[in-house]
């Protein structure tokens, strides 16, 4: 079911962009206490103020259209092996929901992707798996793409590390609590182009969007166009739909986040339906820039979150998680361990 009432809350992050944080700026702290609320009822929140420039925006979404433009043989080419997560992945070879053991053994998300992210050399003097830090697999036959891609990635990065800021202080942690966390970050920007023709296609039970899933690390920035399809798995149980606001961008919780907080912060659950407007398909588009935590980080309750007697997350590095999560997404192998964000997409389709 799906409502239309769900609220994602708007906020202004322009002091922290400026260098800002709540111990010194009243701004930043009411800014850091709605952060906090936001991702205790709601798991989604925009951001406008961001810094990001709406010419770094059009050159993403013109990186997005050359190169999934291109013919689907030429695409194909820049394929690579499942367990790596860079390069082309066409449409119906991934499952989201089967990230979290959810659905038949089916591989049948209808949209395409293209995956860069951090490599090994980003870190110099680091031993870092390469499964973490894959090389880049950069599509030579659409010469634009990679310069556009490459400043929006270094933006992106930039914003994630403004918003741990804002995560710190709403957690009400000391500064630079995380650093030691993500100072050899897995960064990944995830490329989506929902790829049914337009028109008036009819949509069969086969078909969908996006599965229900999570983020595997610790935050998503997500840009996306205003075109519907978006739903997020409220904390009532129901599935809402969620569209950007101008200029702004969307922004979700992981898994690492939820792991951390004992799901005081809880991993957004999402989906993406076949994007339908007025009974005819439309062209959606999207872009993830996952802020995933270092490779070795360890997910585990941080301090003062678990009240006595209480349980948390059995702790497992970021890698694992990942590893265990893109086995689900791409090789439709199931998570061996029971999943409370699973739970939680059960309990809504009841």
């Amino acid at each position: 079911m799906s409502g239309n009432s769900f609220d994602v809350p708007v906020l202004d992050v322009s002091r922290y962009v400026a260098g800002g944080d709540a111990a010194t700026d009243p701004d930043c702290a009411r800014v850091a206490a709605a952060l906090d609320r936001a991702c205790r009822e709601v798991g989604f929140v925009q951001i406008v103020g961001h810094g990001i420039d709406t010419a770094a925006l059009t050159d993403l979404s013109d990186a997005l259209d050359e190169f999934f433009a291109l013919p689907l043989a030429v695409k194909k080419q820049y394929r690579r092996d499942p367990a790596a997560n860079r390069g082309y992945s066409p449409p119906k070879s991934e499952s989201l929901s089967m990230s979290l053991g959810i659905g038949a053994n089916q591989l049948h998300d209808y949209y395409e992707a293209f995956t860069v992210g951090t490599e090994r050399a980003s870190f110099p003097g680091l031993d870092l798996p390469e499964a973490s830090y894959t090389p880049n697999n950069w599509p030579d036959a659409a010469a634009g793409f990679r310069p556009r891609i490459e400043r929006y990635f270094a933006e992106a990065q930039q914003l994630a590390r403004t918003l741990m800021t804002a995560v710190t202080d709403a957690l009400a942690l000391p500064r630079h609590y995380f650093d030691p966390m993500t100072d050899h970050c897995i960064e990944v920007l995830k490329m989506n182009n929902f790829a049914l023709p337009e028109g008036d296609t009819e949509i069969t039970g086969e078909f969908q969007g996006m599965g229900a899933h999570t983020d595997f690390g610790i935050l998503t920035i997500l840009w996306a166009d205003q075109v519907p399809g978006l739903q997020v798995l409220g904390r009532d149980g129901s599935w809402h739909d969620v569209a950007p606001a101008d200029g702004a961008l969307l922004i979700n919780l992981g898994d690492a986040m939820a792991r951390w907080t004992n799901d005081r912060w809880m991993s957004t659950v999402h989906r993406v339906d076949p994007p339908v407007v007025n009974g005819r398909i439309r062209r959606r588009r999207s872009a993830a820039f996952f802020f995933d935590g270092n490779h070795d980080a360890v997910l585990e309750a941080l301090p003062g979150t678990l009240a006595d007697g209480e349980v948390g997350y059995e702790p497992i590095t970021v890698a694992e998680n990942i590893a265990m999560k893109v086995a689900g997404l791409r090789a439709g192998v199931a998570p061996q361990a029971t999943l409370r964000e699973a739970a939680r997409v059960a309990a809504a389709a009841e």
